[in-house]
């Protein structure tokens, strides 16, 4: 199965025009955090999250029950296909221009906390006001599982925080 390629696009745009895609560098990032455990026949399986929700290749969830496997090319699809809804929380909650690397971002963090995380979100809110400064702080508020401090959802949110800021973010 042959998985097409989304093309980015770069510029900024305002309110209500943006329709913007994540880059090849955001989906790196969910990749890195999110990870896709494989079997001894290279299949990606099933596992339960540190919550105990069942999760499978790049952290779809979606009807994922014990036992489910799927091939690494399904799993870059369902991740191709996963970002158009991602995507769209962003391009249609967020109402000041944004770069790539700050789309990137965003759609990283609502991707891994959901779309009603982002709407009530205090992130959403500064951001909308233009306070661009404030936002990687906000971004690195969102890091409990089950009311929990985890090492990975701090570090996650710290790369998240720096791609937004344009820094370079893989090696944290």
């Amino acid at each position: 199965m042959m998985v097409a390629q989304k093309k980015p696009e770069y510029e900024k745009m305002v309110h209500g025009e943006n329709k913007m895609q994540i880059s090849a560098e955001g989906l790196s990032l969910i990749k890195k955090f999110e990870g896709c455990p494989v079997d001894q026949d290279g299949n990606c399986y099933a596992y339960q999250d540190v919550v105990g929700v069942w999760t499978i290749a790049y952290g779809f969830t979606k009807d994922v029950k014990e036992g489910d496997k799927m091939t690494k090319e399904e799993a870059e699809y369902v991740l191709q296909e996963e970002m158009i809804e991602y995507e769209g929380y962003i391009n249609d909650l967020v109402e000041v221009p944004l770069e790539q690397n700050q789309f990137d971002a965003l759609v990283s963090w609502v991707y891994n906390l959901g779309s009603g995380n982002l709407e009530s979100s205090t992130m959403l809110k500064v951001l909308n006001e233009g306070k661009y400064e404030e936002v990687p702080a906000q971004i690195r508020r969102w890091n409990k599982a089950g009311g929990k401090v985890f090492d990975g959802l701090v570090r996650r949110r710290e790369a998240e925080a720096i791609m937004f800021m344009g820094g370079d973010w893989f090696a944290v």
